[in-house]
């Protein structure tokens, strides 16, 4: 039996527990700082999130209000009461011994998630704090032994949760809704969510069973992910692992594991764990979350948009196709600039005809996804950093779009814009690039060309289009570079054709 057709037979449940570093000043429970660009070890730690004996936890009102924005956003429903528990088990870096997190009463309660066309949902999104963090060097060459070290700035920073109900079905679907997720979280500036500093984590709860059993199979755990492209192909390395167990009679253990990158392939790390081995119960340091309508009425106005609702905003005012809309979209800063270069060519647009209308603002879609970012990704810059002020980028674009200047001279301005921040207008009488648009002129041009080479004419005129490209390039270097290309032709459509 292939793969296929075993991947086919038995059927895979999938749920998701998504990790995200919040973006706060202060850690969860103590006002040691939340900075995960700090470089040195073990500086952002007071004797609150390092467990020392005698010390409170207070928690950071900041961070609540985040997880419950977040949940707002994905339209759960926030309860009026909620609490904090510990959640009991030891870890090296999780130097209390335990952790404070949350279990029988979470800030957010169901929501769900559209991506690919269904709805995905989720159970709960939960607040608790973060561990340390391990770094294993070695073997010494000296000693020939290996050293673990433990680095706490990240132990305490607030850490949101989100678990959702085991309604995905494959490793697209598993990518998809990360990749949603972490944009969302982004657009709500609830975290920064990158996943190579370790700021969200994924981690996949999958197990197989025939389609027209009603019991779920065994559970599996892939833990850590730090891509959601190798989340999805994790899911699919352990869907045909699993398939092929089952087809052989072996059963499928309760287990933990990790993925390979390298390999592709996942391997066991350790049995998992049950709820009730943590044995959680309410963490009585910290009284519980009494959350008022005003409360949420509050953070819910500044939700703002979201990636949905851009998408279809873009598609529908813009009239963009999808492929330009999801650059804007998963780069927030850079649609917001392209918006404000659109601001700039409104006037332009009111005295021109639709079609023109249209035409500079997709104009301004493939300079801004196409040379602007291509700039900005050689000089290694951001969106914050550019010289070409939105104003000076709509008069550029105005210029272009009135066939002021040619294509190849539009490169050149537009590069030294960018180098310089100098106005498009004086770049091109600088450079002396403003496009020849003098019906006149050009006609003479045309002519003379015409005459120089008869034999080319006749070619022209059976429809050749080498013949029709080589006189456009002769009138073009009579020109200079600079005639107006649409001019060009109709000229020498008319003049070649009824000479």
């Amino acid at each position: 039996m292939s793969e296929d057709e075993m991947t086919i037979k038995y059927e895979p449940v999938i749920g998701l527990e998504i990790h995200a570093e919040l973006k706060t000043r202060t850690k969860m429970f103590c006002d040691s700082l939340n900075d995960p660009d700090e470089k040195h070890p073990n500086v952002n730690i007071c004797p609150v999130c390092m467990g020392h004996p005698g010390t409170l936890p207070v928690i950071n009102q900041e961070a609540v209000k985040k997880v419950i924005k977040a949940g707002l956003a994905l339209g759960g429903e926030i309860p009026n009461f909620s609490q904090f528990d510990r959640k009991n088990y030891f870890y090296p870096d999780l130097p209390k011994g335990y952790q404070i997190s949350q279990y029988e009463h979470p800030l957010v309660s169901g929501g769900e998630l559209e991506i690919l066309g269904r709805k995905i949902r989720i159970r709960r999104i939960h607040l608790e704090e973060d561990t340390g963090r391990l770094i294993h060097i070695g073997p010494s060459t000296s000693s020939g032994r290996s050293v673990s070290l433990i680095d706490f700035n990240r132990a305490g920073v607030p850490l949101m949760e989100l678990v959702t109900e085991p309604d995905l079905k494959s490793g697209e679907e598993v990518r998809s809704f990360g990749e949603e997720l972490q944009l969302i979280l982004k657009y709500l500036a609830v975290s920064d969510a990158d996943m190579q500093k370790g700021q969200m984590r994924v981690e996949v709860n999958i197990s197989l069973k025939k389609e027209e059993d009603k019991e779920l199979g065994t559970k599996v755990e892939i833990k850590n992910i730090n891509s959601f492209k190798f989340a999805g192909e994790a899911v699919n390395y352990e869907i045909k692992r699993q398939s092929s167990l089952l087809e052989n009679g072996e059963i499928i253990k309760q287990e933990t594991r990790g993925w390979n990158e390298n390999k592709k392939e996942t391997f066991s790390q350790r049995s998992k764990e049950s709820a009730h081995d943590y044995r959680y119960f309410p963490e009585p340091d910290l009284p519980p979350l009494h959350i008022t309508g005003d409360f949420i009425a509050e953070i819910k106005a500044g939700i703002g948009e979201l990636p949905s609702g851009k998408r279809e905003r873009f598609r529908d005012e813009y009239l963009l196709d999808d492929k330009i809309i999801e650059i804007f979209i998963r780069d927030k800063a850079l649609a917001d600039y392209f918006e404000k270069v659109v601001s700039e060519v409104k006037e332009w647009e009111r005295s021109s005809p639709a079609p023109a209308k249209k035409s500079i603002i997709k104009l301004a879609a493939n300079f801004i996804t196409g040379d602007f970012l291509r700039f900005l990704n050689e000089t290694s810059s951001l969106i914050s950093d550019t010289f070409i002020s939105p104003e000076n980028f709509g008069e550029f674009l105005a210029m272009v779009a009135e066939d002021k200047i040619s294509s190849s001279a539009a490169k050149v301005v537009f590069e030294e814009m960018f180098r310089t921040g100098q106005d498009p207008s004086l770049i091109m009488r600088e450079k002396n690039l403003e496009q020849v648009s003098d019906s006149g002129k050009l006609e003479g041009i045309v002519e003379k060309v015409l005459a120089a080479n008869q034999n080319v004419i006749q070619d022209f005129k059976k429809g050749k289009l080498q013949a029709k490209h080589f006189l456009i390039g002769q009138v073009m270097k009579e020109a200079g570079g600079k005639g107006n290309p649409g001019m060009i032709r109709d000229i020498i459509e008319k003049k070649a054709r009824n000479p």
